[in-house]
């Protein structure tokens, strides 16, 4: 029995012998998994920063290309000016105000002015929607007649991608300069933040406008009017009227005085030899040919008279 219960007692303090290391051993081992995975917390929140402001050898690059925005319709910028010749320009103007109002359109800018001929002309600038783009000038030509047009049209596709891009970088910035500041305890550190995200955020404004930019200009085209008083006498239709008679006539009156000038031009040269030779022949050749002729009828009819022995 003695051997027995110092055998018990050997085995016993052998087993507490070896649970103290093991008890030991799981406690650093709970402790280094604590500090690894709040490290590596701390490596997964600053990769993802990193990520967020583009660093190098990052998964950012491929998760930004994956989230580009994609945008199916082209974006085109439309602007087209057109010169108009009208018979009344108030008139004609009241007319494309309210063709532009029917597109849904407005108009941005009006200027009105008269020439040393007293001929109003005025030039305006419309704004219309881009699917009535076409409609709209279509109607504008048919204000009067139409004297000059030109169309343009600049693809900014890719343009807009780019600036969509960036735009999701920067907000994705500046909310990692905010959370950045959220978690800054010392002043410095906060100051520093301060004018980061001042400047961040100026930037990611400018972005925000020069999206509204080409918004504005894609979304609406630019028309750029000239609007000009007709000259008296002409109309706007194609058929004549009397006026349109008149100065036909008129003009075909003169055409054919110009005519009559050339011919006396070219007969004029002849018609003063021959008048110089008919001159000639009355005051000078005819004289002298009744001068020589009249002794010979004069002394004829004394010889005949004489009586025959």
């Amino acid at each position: 029995m003695r051997v027995h219960r110092s055998a018990l007692r050997v085995h016993v303090a052998l087993a507490g012998v070896l649970l103290v290391p093991a008890l030991l051993l799981t406690g650093c081992t709970g402790t280094q998994d604590t500090d690894g995975s709040a490290s590596r917390g701390g490596s997964k929140a600053e990769a993802k920063a990193d990520v967020e402001d583009g660093a190098p050898g990052g998964t950012g690059g491929k998760s930004k290309g994956a989230s580009a925005p994609r945008l199916t319709a082209s974006h085109v910028i439309r602007t087209a000016s057109l010169t108009v010749q009208v018979k009344d320009v108030p008139k004609a103007l009241d007319r494309t105000r309210g063709t532009v109002e029917a597109a849904d359109g407005y108009i941005g800018k009006e200027t009105t002015t008269r020439n040393e001929k007293g001929r109003e002309r005025t030039r305006v600038v419309l704004r219309v929607p881009v699917g009535k783009y076409e409609k709209v000038l279509d109607d504008l030509e048919g204000t009067g007649r139409l004297v000059d047009r030109d169309t343009k049209a600049k693809d900014v596709t890719e343009q807009a991608v780019d600036v969509e891009s960036r735009i999701k970088t920067q907000r994705a910035s500046v909310a990692r300069i905010r959370e950045l500041m959220d978690d800054a305890t010392k002043l410095g550190d906060v100051v520093k933040l301060e004018g980061e995200l001042s400047s961040r955020q100026a930037d990611l404004e400018s972005l925000l406008s020069r999206r509204a930019s080409l918004k504005d200009r894609t979304d609406f085209a630019t028309i750029t009017l000239s609007l000009s008083e007709k000259p008296a006498g002409e109309t706007d239709g194609d058929d004549p009227g009397f006026t349109d008679a008149l100065a036909g006539g008129w003009n075909a009156f003169l055409t054919m005085l110009l005519w009559v000038a050339v011919a006396l031009g070219a007969v004029l040269p002849f018609a003063a030899a021959a008048a110089l030779l008919v001159t000639l022949w009355l005051r000078v050749a005819r004289p002298w040919l009744r001068r020589r002729t009249t002794p010979e009828t004069t002394t004829a009819p004394a010889s005949a008279q004489t009586p025959d022995p």
